[in-house]
């Protein structure tokens, strides 16, 4: 099997941000996409509520903006927000030239928008509920037809390779080992550019609406090899997932609620009116905090999503996958409450990159969750992410586009070196770790927090690193120890960031900071082998009202 692979560019990530990516790069450029495991495997398959653009005459721009000002909680960057904003129907209109069918009104001649939390407006353009798998079985389509690009499935990065750039005596990113899940061999892929599109970090936690690929590789494979990340204090949960002991992550839309499904208490009695004046269409962190109160304070192991007042038609018309998923478990959404819990959802922070996706390393690019573009802020708005996965998908393109002709190729790089390893005959250490830090992870670093939660925390997850990185030394590598691996390196960062904030904003809520501060300020964790790149011109938020 050949263990040395050269592209002139390597996407670690086939979502829709990896997907876009690869089908905006000029056809002169031979592209190797990477997926961990299948291609419909991701979180963007399993995205159901929609893309946030604006599409109707009556909506703007700047109300969109505004809106996503308003949900970050002052730290959002507003360049990066109306970057995002401006650009949104441009892009989704590419999309649909790729043949991705949107719901339309009865009427055939307009799609169909909803709202959801936090938007002002109906503006969320969707395919029914499952918005994620149309838009990327469509663009996969788009890419196994394209005839330069590779497609290279179950398979796991292990780490990025970085030489010395002899004309700007800079640090540049070369490639990446990849472990092939399959046979076990570790491969090295070269490259002039290379993209991560991994995805977020939520698998850190318990309970989470994400696959298992949400590990954090590229923020850890990122900040091993220099580059900064920032704000991964700012984990959203979903407010409701499904809760059902047979039921591993299944995301309840927001876009329920959005359509009139009202939250209840287990006596049937609504709540969300004493937690905001917006009730149900309150942002996701006040829901999810509201939730995670009232479980607490009855002692209740969830609550109940109701949407069984609206005529069954209209429900199974708009919901068709949430009336499916839910009737496999017994619960018809048409007559029956659908119990939910809060789950980690979505890593609001990440990889510091400009408006190209251009990381603190030369040629290596992040974009969608794993990065940090400053459009979330501190609070991630409704379907406000696919929407950034396309836009800086597509100024990235255009960057390694304008950029290729005078990348040299890289240096030698050795292949993989397991000679001095062995197989492991005790994989439960593994999957004790893995268990252990999900768990500390949920009870201290979870919706809400404390200083001596998040001392707890660090002091746990000190000691696993230490016993990981023996292993990893001694072992050869595999999936679980890889992700293992990567997500104890995000959730320190998480802690780090988590301790730093001593205010309550956004997602991150401390009992010991209740009050937001009067600055709002990003949090910034820079390794001690920083790229120093001069590319991203850090612009802090304005100061909070």
């Amino acid at each position: 099997m050949k263990q040395t692979h050269l592209y002139d560019v390597l996407i670690i990530g086939s979502g829709v941000a990896g997907l876009t990516l690869a089908l905006q790069l000029d056809k002169t450029l031979r592209v190797a996409l990477i997926s961990k495991a299948s291609m419909q495997a991701g979180a963007s398959w399993l995205a159901q509520g929609g893309i946030a653009a604006v599409f109707d005459e009556n909506d703007s721009s700047d109300a969109h903006i505004a809106d996503t000002l308003v949900a970050g909680a002052g730290l959002c960057h507003e360049d990066a927000v109306r970057l995002v904003v401006e650009n949104g129907p441009e892009a989704v209109n590419w999309l649909i030239d790729q043949g991705v069918n949107f719901t339309r009104d009865s009427d055939q001649e307009h799609y169909h928008l909803t709202q959801e939390g936090g938007h002002s407006h109906r503006r969320i353009l969707h395919t029914a509920d499952a918005t994620g798998k149309e838009v990327t079985s469509t663009l996969v389509d788009q890419v196994a037809a394209a005839s330069n690009i590779d497609i290279f499935d179950h398979q796991c990065a292990v780490d990025l390779t970085t030489q010395a750039d002899n004309n700007s005596r800079k640090i540049r990113c070369t490639g990446a080992y990849l472990l092939n899940i399959k046979t076990g061999v570790v491969s090295l892929f070269q490259a002039k550019s290379v993209v991560l599109a991994s995805g977020g970090a939520s698998k850190a936690y318990l309970y989470t609406s994400n696959p298992d690929g949400a590990s954090g590789d590229g923020l850890a494979m990122a900040w091993r090899r220099g580059c900064r990340v920032a704000n991964l204090e700012f984990n959203q949960f979903h407010p409701t997932c499904l809760y059902h002991p047979k039921a591993k992550s299944l995301l309840i839309t927001e876009a329920l609620r959005g359509e009139g499904a009202l939250l209840r208490l287990p006596d049937g009695s609504r709540f969300m009116d004493k937690f905001h004046a917006d009730a149900e269409l309150a942002p996701r962190d006040v829901v999810a905090r509201a939730i995670d109160h009232e479980m607490k304070r009855l002692g209740s192991d969830c609550l109940y999503l109701d949407i069984s007042h609206k005529p069954a038609d209209f429900i199974i018309e708009h919901f068709p996958t949430v009336y499916k998923n839910c009737l496999e478990f017994g619960i018809d959404i048409t007559t029956d409450q659908i119990p939910v819990v809060p789950a980690a959802h979505y890593t609001c922070g990440g990889i510091m990159v400009n408006d190209n996706g251009q990381t603190d390393l030369l040629n290596l690019y992040a974009i969608g969750e794993a990065a940090f573009t400053g459009l979330h802020g501190a609070n991630r708005m409704a379907s406000n992410s696919l929407l950034e996965c396309l836009v800086y998908a597509q100024s990235a393109a255009r960057a390694i586009n304008q950029l290729s002709e005078g990348i040299n190729e890289p240096d030698f790089i050795p292949n993989w070196d397991e000679s001095r390893v062995s197989s492991s005959d005790e994989n439960v250490v593994i999957s004790h770790n893995w268990d252990e830090l999900r768990r500390f992870m949920w009870d201290y670093v979870g919706i809400v927090r404390t200083d001596k939660r998040l001392q707890r925390a660090q002091h746990r997850i000190k000691l696993l690193q230490s016993e990981i990185q023996e292993y990893y030394s001694n072992c050869k590598v595999t999936r679980d120890l890889l992700e293992l691996r990567n997500l104890a390196t995000v959730s320190e960062l998480i802690i780090r960031c988590a301790m730093q904030r001593k205010e309550s904003r956004g997602l991150h809520y401390t009992l010991d900071y209740p009050k937001v501060s009067a600055i709002a300020r990003d949090t910034i964790m820079v390794p001690i082998n920083f790229a120093g790149q001069d590319v991203i011109i850090h612009r802090d938020p304005p100061d909070a009202e």
